[in-house]
């Protein structure tokens, strides 16, 4: 960040009276700028025992599988979110119950909030950030061709967790490995 979004003045890094780290703050109207995580809204689509998956269309990782998720927008809630991010990806409508896995990526400053739930019926295809959309049972899941961890993680987690039927939310920080 250069420039003060409030004044258009230069911002210097420094550490504001009674913080903890160094912030952007504008040298002239001493606003100080926060920069917080991205929230990731997503869903885990399910029908009987099948997981909705979409083939991305958009990079990063076009053409890889993933979950149906994506940045919130202002003005919505987490589930509206991840209900908007299932129409747009999916053309799919599903009922939520609820949060089901949490994941920081502190490196790239994202949370990813993914909801369980249910399709509510078989009407869905590819959005515009979608080449494919389709159902996949456990062993049919592109494991080596999925686009990111965290949606990985989930499906793993689902996979484990349904075989017990019980589906406790799951919070957890990921790291790159280090090399």
């Amino acid at each position: 960040m250069k420039f003060c979004s409030s004044c258009g003045a230069n911002v210097t890094l420094q550490v504001p009276d009674g913080d903890d780290r160094e912030r952007h703050v504008c040298i002239q109207c001493e606003t100080i700028h926060y920069r917080n995580p991205n929230i990731i809204a997503g869903s885990l689509p399910i029908y009987e025992n099948k997981v909705l998956l979409c083939k991305r269309a958009i990079e990063p990782r076009y053409g890889l599988w993933t979950l149906p998720a994506g940045f919130m927008e202002n003005g919505e809630s987490v589930e509206e979110g991840a209900l908007r991010e299932t129409w747009e990806e999916a053309r799919a409508k599903m009922t939520l119950n609820g949060l089901y896995t949490i994941f920081s990526l502190p490196e790239i400053n994202q949370v990813y909030m993914i909801f369980k739930g249910e399709l509510i019926d078989l009407d869905f295809g590819p959005g515009p950030e979608s080449l494919e959309v389709a159902l996949f049972s456990e062993e049919d899941i592109p494991w080596e061709e999925l686009a990111f961890p965290v949606m990985k993680k989930t499906l793993q987690y689902f996979f484990t967790d349904r075989k017990s039927g019980t589906f406790p939310m799951r919070s957890e920080a990921l790291y790159r490995p280090k090399k």
